[in-house]
């Protein structure tokens, strides 16, 4: 098929026309909207329903509706605007219905800036609204794996009848690169026997996420866990690069997983060596593969644009017994290559300890450069 060079949001949205997205539902927020313009043009010229709302709060509930009806259905926002759908993805999640959601970070905390960063990391991947469950979400690092993803995040949330968020940064959603988009694919019309599409010729359906009473809910959140344990099971993913003789290893997703991935490389040409562990599913997380790893290494590196979220699944994954360092940038502020580089110089050099908290030494060195 052909590759056509397009821009990361437009890709997304195309994407998810193409897996059979019935329904879209958004509300315009930098640095994603073109994401939503797209759609506003696409869907309606294929029969499909579009609807910019008039609020995240408001989106969020259009999506849980129509998603009830079995349809793929699917809403995008950034950083502030996915906080304010939290309480409806939760609502979602208790009623166990399949939606894919697309989180463009951006600077932040508060209104913040529209530059890249991945300060969403807790907020989407430690659960995102109230209760206990979890999301299925994937991080892409370039704009061919966000169509890639946006495709398989239907395919998941169907699977597991779970949230699914294909989770990037401001950067990447701006970005235009070569990609090559799936075939067009039907939108549904045959149902899974949980739909609420029209009871004729059959008993009602109801999907509800209240519970009042504690035991019903119990069973519920069992059957959210033990859902979530064949997710575990079945769907982490990751990539190695130049692991296989590593003494040393960055660990870093998305956007900054393919900047480390060019500081690894210089890094190889100067005879260190130093390989990268990208993980593409960071809810469920790859813990056993960084742990396994972990075992044959001297040193690893977090690399984020945030201020070491993700850094805490790392240390929980290698129990804190491999020397662990820290780097990230935050508040919209993008890491270079050469600074990566030159992290895995100070990485190589030691002295590595296991004591003390990785963000506490890279805080020093940051007051240093700041």
């Amino acid at each position: 098929m052909a590759r056509e060079f397009m821009k990361g949001n437009e890709a997304i949205a195309e994407a998810a026309v193409r897996a059979g997205v019935a329904a879209y539902f958004g509300y315009p927020i930098t640095p994603q909207t073109e994401l939503l313009e797209y759609m506003s043009h696409r869907m309606p010229e294929l029969g499909r329903a579009f609807v910019q709302a008039e609020s995240e709060l408001a989106t969020i509930n259009m999506v849980y509706g129509a998603a009830c009806t079995g349809q793929r259905v699917m809403s995008s926002s950034s950083s502030p605007g996915v906080s304010l759908m939290m309480e409806g993805v939760s609502y979602i999640a208790g009623t166990e219905i399949p939606v894919v959601l697309v989180d463009v970070m951006r600077g932040g905390p508060g209104l913040g800036n529209i530059a890249p960063a991945q300060g969403d990391y807790n907020q989407i991947v430690h659960g995102g609204g109230h209760g206990d469950y979890h999301n299925i979400v994937l991080a892409p690092s370039n704009v061919q794996e966000a169509v890639d993803f946006t495709v398989l995040a239907f395919d998941l949330a169907e699977k597991y009848r779970s949230v699914t968020v294909v989770l990037l940064d401001g950067m990447l959603g701006q970005m235009m690169e070569p990609c090559e988009l799936p075939p067009m694919k039907p939108m549904k019309t045959e149902f899974e026997d949980w739909a609420v599409n029209g009871a004729k010729g059959r008993e009602r359906r109801f999907l509800t996420s209240i519970n009042l009473d504690p035991a019903a809910q119990e069973v519920t959140n069992f059957r959210l866990l033990n859902r979530w344990q064949q997710v575990e099971a079945n769907e982490i993913r990751y990539k190695k690069y130049f692991m296989e003789d590593a003494r040393f290893a960055v660990v870093a997703y998305g956007s900054s997983g393919r900047i480390s991935l060019s500081a690894v490389r210089a890094a190889r040409a100067e005879g260190i060596p130093v390989g990268l562990i990208r993980p593409i599913t960071v809810s469920p997380f790859p813990t056993a593969a960084i742990r396994e790893a972990s075992k044959d290494l001297q040193g690893m590196l977090v690399v984020e644009m945030s201020s070491g979220q993700m850094l805490e699944d790392v240390l929980a994954a290698t129990r804190h017994n491999v020397p662990t360092e820290f780097f990230g940038r935050i508040g919209g502020m993008v890491p270079y290559p050469d600074e990566v580089l030159e992290e895995i110089r100070g990485l190589v050099k030691g002295p590595l300890t296991t004591e003390g908290h990785p963000r506490e030494r890279w805080l020093k060195r940051m007051a240093e450069r700041i």
